[in-house]
């Protein structure tokens, strides 16, 4: 007897580091269960089931909702205004109500962010996405009550933080909301970027160059107009994404899942977009046609087309900045880039424009984007666009490399760079597109015979008129002013 007592101690005690562990294994995690059964979850994370399964299926990017915090941000408004609405019609209980504005409060905030882990790729037209939202708040909201997470019973994440809604109205109008925020980032850039183009305008107003068309002699003009322009260019696309914003003010929110509305109280829609537009300060409203709305990527593509289109000006401005600076000895060379590296591991001395190349490259990327989702809008099939999250990817990274970039082209390029007066003076001097000019007084058939002479001879137009005596010096003079010359009187 003394030895089966001994024994059975000695194996008690063996087996008590295994259940410590057992112990300290099962105190990390906490079980949940969805309709495909029970899944352990971190014990500390605020997210539940539907997202644990969302990160097992959608590993594929690496750039998650956390990489984009206007999006989290936007998730945890609209969240917000549905709580509140639902509390307005009497869906929503105070008690309940309570301690989710302080959960959508606390995330708009910027806090928990990395509770938001689900790749931005991913089928089911943004579910996860949305149950991602509904279980962190919902948990957020619990653990303000006092209670531990995953207490369901008294914050539920479908029965409370979805109530009224689903995927498919939620989904996009968070969306929309997150571009209205980052466009609100990008403006600014825009803008700042064509003040610098303007200033510079200013700067190089007195400095008269050639014009160009089709890379080849044209008319005079100053390089403050080339300046001037390229800013007036930027201008223009800053108004599109100005105008293509109001596209994204219209929602279907209470459409719920194809635009009917079911399980949406009676007057819930209009005291949630109300709520939203007071939360934005933008003038929110609601689609006309709940249906169509629910399926319709009409608003996404037209901002995407905004993006893409100032991405091509974005391209063809860098790109005249890279031929105009192109030598420095061989080239062009009526501007100077800054440097900011050297340009090669084998030729001493080389510096490239990376600045107007970085430009073109994240332009490049916008505008494919754009082509992206324009299929993804082109493939949703009936009720419902289950391309959505595609749409979102697309949008949101354009307007992220672009607020970046634009920054970094400004600063680090267009603000730096100087202008080669001699160079430009020169080449005005050699050029044969003077010859333009002359055209009123000599006529087109002899300034023609001018321009050959010229390109013949390697003299200079001005120089052949002098030596033919076709003009006084008092009519050179006066069709030579720069102002003439160039339309500024």
């Amino acid at each position: 007897m003394r030895r089966i007592l001994a024994s059975t101690l000695a194996l008690s005690l063996l087996a008590l580091p295994g259940l410590a562990r057992a112990q300290a294994k099962a105190s990390q995690f906490r079980v949940e269960k969805d309709l495909l059964g029970e899944k352990q979850i971190p014990a500390d994370a605020y997210y539940g089931v539907q997202t644990a399964r969302a990160l097992e299926n959608f590993q594929i990017s690496g750039i998650t909702l956390k990489h984009f915090p206007e999006l989290v941000r936007a998730l945890a408004l609209v969240k917000l205004a549905a709580a509140r609405a639902n509390h307005d019609v009497g869906a929503l209980p105070a008690a309940k109500l309570a301690p989710i504005e302080k959960a959508c409060l606390a995330v708009m905030d910027g806090k928990y962010l990395d509770q938001f882990p689900v790749d931005m790729y991913q089928g089911g037209a943004g579910t996860s996405t949305n149950m991602n939202a509904n279980e962190v708040l919902a948990n957020i909201a619990l653990e303000t009550m006092g209670l531990p997470k995953g207490r369901y019973d008294k914050i539920e994440p479908h029965d409370d933080l979805n109530m009224s809604q689903s995927t498919n109205d939620f989904y996009p109008t968070a969306l929309k909301v997150a571009m209205v925020l980052y466009n609100q980032e990008l403006m600014p850039e825009v803008e700042q970027l064509a003040a610098s183009f303007r200033a510079k305008g200013k700067e190089f107003a007195d400095i008269i160059k050639m014009g160009r068309t089709e890379t080849q002699d044209a008319v005079p003009m100053t390089l403050g107009q080339e300046f001037d322009a390229f800013a007036a260019a930027i201008e223009t696309e800053l108004a599109a994404l100005r105008k293509a914003e109001e596209g994204l003010y219209v929602v279907n929110m209470g459409a719920t899942a194809i635009g009917t509305g079911l399980n949406a109280p009676k007057g819930y829609s209009d005291k949630c977009v109300a709520h939203l537009a007071k939360l934005t300060g933008k003038k929110i409203t609601l689609a006309p046609n709940l249906i169509a709305a629910t399926s319709d990527l009409h608003a996404f593509a037209a901002y995407s087309s905004a993006l893409r289109n100032l991405g091509a000006k974005l391209v063809k401005v860098s790109s005249d900045l890279q031929f105009l600076s192109s030598g420095p000895r061989t080239g062009i060379s009526e501007i100077a880039l800054p440097p900011v590296q050297p340009g090669s591991s084998i030729m001493p001395g080389k510096v490239n424009p990376v600045m107007a190349e970085l430009m073109n490259s994240i332009s490049f990327k916008v505008m494919g984007n754009d082509v992206a989702l324009g299929l993804a809008t082109s493939f949703g099939l009936l009720q419902l666009n289950a391309y959505e999250p595609l749409a979102a990817i697309a949008i949101l990274e354009s307007q992220h490399i672009l607020i970046r970039g634009i920054a970094s082209f400004r600063t680090k390029c267009v603000d730096g760079i100087v202008a080669n007066r001699a160079v430009c003076e020169e080449h005005f001097d050699r050029s044969v597109g003077i010859v333009t000019a002359l055209n009123p007084l000599l006529g087109y058939e002899k300034t023609t015979e001018l321009a050959a002479e010229a390109m013949r001879t390697n003299k200079s137009v001005l120089q052949l008129v002098r030596e033919q005596r076709l003009l006084t010096e008092e009519q050179i003079k006066k069709v030579m002013n720069v102002k003439a010359l160039t339309g500024q009187q």
